[in-house]
C-alpha cells in the first residue's frame, strides 16, 4: 500500500518556527488561487469566503489584472516620486474621476493611507482653518481598525492591537460607534476632522443607525470640519455601491483607499480629496518610495476601469441580497444577528455552540474559509466573482457546521 505524505504539517511547522506569532492563521497553505477558489500544498480546494479581507474583491488572479501586471513588468516596475513614470497620470486621473475627486496621492499600505490622511488634516486645520499649532483633534469611533501603526493604535479600543505600543501620539477623541450625539458634543474649535469606517470591518461589520453618517456629514459642513472616510475594507464594490458611504447618499472630505485597489496583485492605497484639502501638501513634506510606483499604478488603473463598468457594484448587490437571506434563515438554528451589505457580512455564532475561531477550522474542514472576530464573530465576504452556486454551497457547509 502507497503511504501519502501530506505537506501542510511541515509547511505549518516552518512557518511557526521562521515567523513572529502577529496572526493565527487556520491550518492551510494556500499553494494556487483562481477566482473565488484556492488549492493548498496537497491539492484540496477550498472556497474563498475572506478574500483578503477585500483586497481580492475581483477574485484570485483576475485576467485582466494579471495581464495588466504582466505587460507592466516587462517595461518598468519602480521610478520612485523623484521622477514621474508614464503610468502615473493616468492612474491618478482614472481614480480620482471614480472618487469625484481632484487629487489622488498614492501610497502603499491602508495603514500608510490612514497616517496620510491625518497628516493632510491636521496640516489642512493648521494652514486653512487656523487651529492653534499642535492643537488639532482628530474624532474617531470606538472599536475602530484603521491600521496597526504607532499613530493609528494610539486610538485604537482593541486592547489587542494597543496595549504595550505606547507612549501614545495625542490628538484624538473616541466616541462611540453611531452615537450622532456623542460626535456633536466632541466638535470644538480644534477639530479638523472625523475619521470614521462607514462600516466597522475588524469590529464585526457593523452598519451604523441609518441617518449617522448623513448627520456627521451636516456636523462637519456645519463645523468646518473634514469628513474622512476608510473606505479601504468597505469600498470598491464590497457592499453593492462603489463606496459604502453612498448608501446615505453622502459624499466626504477625503476618501481613504486600499486593499481592492490593488487587485489581489500588489499593494496599493491612496487618499482622494479635492485641492482644497490635499493641496496643502508642499514638496519633502509626506511620500513614499514605492507610492505610486509604475507596477502599482498599472494594475490600480485596470482595477478603476473594472469598476467603472458598475458590474462589480451590480454582482456585490444581487448576490449579496442572496447571501444575506440565507444567512438570516439560520437565525435561530445556531446564528444569533447577521449585519452587513453586500457580498460583506458578520455572523455571530450562539457562543453555546462554539466561538468564531472554532466555527472557522469546522467550516475549513469542511472546504470554506473564513476569519472570525471578537469571540463568536465570524465574516463573510467573497470575492465579487462568486456564483450563485459557490455561494449556495458556503451557506449549506455553514448550516452543517452549526448542526454539529
Amino acid at each position: 500500500m502507497t503511504t501519502v505524505e501530506f505537506r501542510t504539517p511541515g509547511a505549518l511547522a516552518d512557518a511557526e518556527k521562521w515567523t513572529a506569532h502577529n496572526y493565527h492563521p487556520l491550518p492551510v497553505v494556500v499553494a494556487e488561487a483562481e477566482g473565488a477558489w484556492v488549492t493548498d500544498v496537497d491539492g484540496r480546494r477550498y472556497l474563498d469566503f475572506l478574500a483578503g479581507y477585500s483586497a481580492l474583491n475581483f477574485g484570485h488572479r483576475h485576467p485582466g489584472l494579471i495581464a495588466a501586471a504582466h505587460a507592466q513588468l516587462d517595461r518598468v516596475t519602480l521610478t520612485s516620486r523623484a521622477f514621474v513614470h508614464d503610468q502615473f497620470a493616468a492612474f491618478c486621473h482614472g481614480l480620482a474621476e471614480l472618487c469625484g475627486k481632484e487629487l489622488v496621492l498614492p501610497m502603499n499600505t491602508g495603514a500608510e493611507a490612514v497616517e496620510t490622511a491625518i497628516k493632510v488634516a491636521r496640516k489642512w486645520g493648521y494652514r486653512v482653518k487656523g487651529v492653534a499649532d499642535e492643537r488639532a483633534e482628530i474624532i474617531v469611533a470606538a472599536d475602530n481598525f484603521h491600521g496597526r501603526t504607532t499613530t493609528i493604535v494610539s486610538f485604537s479600543t482593541d486592547p489587542d492591537a494597543r496595549a504595550d505600543f505606547g507612549p501614545y501620539t495625542p490628538g484624538f477623541v473616541v466616541v462611540p460607534y453611531g452615537d450622532l450625539a456623542a460626535v456633536r458634543a466632541a466638535i470644538n474649535p480644534n477639530t479638523v476632522a472625523v475619521l470614521m469606517e462607514p462600516i466597522q470591518g475588524e469590529a464585526g461589520v457593523l452598519v451604523p443607525p441609518a441617518g449617522f453618517l448623513a448627520g456627521v456629514r451636516e456636523l462637519c459642513t456645519e463645523n468646518n470640519v473634514l469628513m474622512i472616510a476608510d473606505e479601504i475594507q468597505s469600498g470598491l464594490g464590497r457592499t453593492g455601491k462603489t463606496f459604502a458611504i453612498e448608501h446615505e447618499d453622502v459624499v466626504p472630505d477625503m476618501y481613504v483607499l486600499g486593499k481592492a485597489l490593488g487587485g489581489g496583485i500588489v499593494p496599493v492605497s491612496a487618499v482622494a480629496a479635492d485641492r482644497a484639502v490635499l493641496g496643502v501638501l508642499r514638496p519633502g513634506e509626506h511620500g513614499s518610495t514605492f507610492g505610486g510606483n509604475p507596477l502599482a499604478c498599472a494594475v490600480g488603473t485596470e482595477v478603476v476601469r473594472l469598476l467603472e463598468t458598475g458590474e462589480f457594484q451590480e454582482r456585490s448587490a444581487r448576490l449579496g441580497a442572496r447571501m444575506h437571506a440565507g444567512l438570516e434563515a439560520l437565525i435561530g438554528k445556531g446564528v444569533v444577528a447577521v449585519r452587513g451589505r453586500g457580498l460583506w457580512a458578520g455572523v455571530d455564532i450562539d457562543p453555546l455552540l462554539m466561538t468564531g475561531r472554532q466555527a472557522c477550522e469546522r467550516l475549513a474542514e469542511r472546504g470554506v474559509l473564513a476569519k472570525d472576530t471578537h469571540g463568536s464573530t465570524i465574516r463573510l465576504a467573497p470575492p465579487l466573482v462568486v456564483t450563485e452556486e459557490d455561494l449556495d454551497h458556503a451557506l449549506a457547509q455553514l448550516a452543517e457546521v452549526l448542526r454539529g
